[in-house]
């Protein structure tokens, strides 16, 4: 999860077991804009084979249908499920097994994916064929509730979508503004409160210095705006707020 950083520098900021991992969450947000509701990721779900629950040493049920009801909705209620990516800790649960076969988890919703994304994930290589699952995620494409973007793209009035690269040719971030407040999602190019200094890379990031940049650019733009950040991977802080401090990024939780 920090990629060149010696263990001796990031294992001060978290806890790493006698294996050398360290926990982290799978963070779902939902945004509700008007009548819509907008699902951020979907998490690992409950399709996960043996050996891809030893891979994430995955504990526990999903929580997204458990979560949607303590904020009063179903998974019908849903409309539209951005996904910034299609590793399987962040779309996993975008579908369900219904008799066997893989069917999408939301039918009322529109799946929003990077072409580029959906292209690689169909077509995934020696090193990414452990994290994209092709005959799980065509299910969306069957159904014909997939929509594929090429690139930035508003999405609905004052919510937009940016392809960031970096973490994936395909990753992407989404950005929400209201009433002069903007909220974003950039998944793992941020994926906890700890990654806010730039070099603090995931090793599995395909363009290391495309996630940089984009960091590097995000981490002023939320400054100056007081913006806030959602984060897809952190424990403690799932939303927070940047500040500077004796020249140093700081989050502050928001609760």
């Amino acid at each position: 999860m920090f990629g060149l950083v010696p263990k001796k520098i990031w294992s001060t900021l978290v806890p790493v077991d006698e294996d050398n991992l360290i926990s982290m969450e799978a963070n779902l947000f939902v945004l509700k804009a008007g009548n819509i509701n907008i699902l951020f990721d979907t998490g690992l779900g409950d399709c996960l084979s043996m050996q891809e629950k030893k891979i994430y040493s995955a504990t526990g049920d999903t929580n997204i249908e458990t979560g949607l009801k303590r904020i009063g909705l179903g998974s019908d209620d849903i409309h539209v499920v951005f996904l910034s990516h299609l590793h399987t800790d962040h779309a996993g649960g975008a579908v369900k097994n219904v008799g066997g076969k893989y069917m999408p988890r939301f039918r009322n919703a529109r799946y929003f994916v990077q072409k580029i994304e959906w292209n690689d994930c169909m077509n995934p290589n020696e090193r990414t064929a452990a994290v994209y699952i092709p005959e799980r995620m065509s299910a969306l494409e069957k159904t014909d509730q997939l929509e594929l973007i090429d690139g930035d793209a508003d999405i609905l009035p004052g919510i937009r979508v940016v392809r960031t690269g970096g973490h994936t040719p395909g990753h992407q971030a989404i950005e929400a503004t209201a009433n002069g407040t903007t909220v974003v999602y950039y998944a793992d190019i941020l994926p906890s409160s700890h990654h806010v200094k730039i070099p603090y890379i995931a090793a599995v990031d395909l363009n290391p210095l495309e996630t940089m940049a984009i960091k590097r650019e995000l981490i002023k733009r939320l400054l100056k705006c007081n913006g806030a950040i959602v984060f897809d991977h952190d424990i403690d802080i799932k939303i927070g707020r940047l500040t500077e401090e004796d020249k140093k990024v700081i989050v502050k939780k928001i609760e």
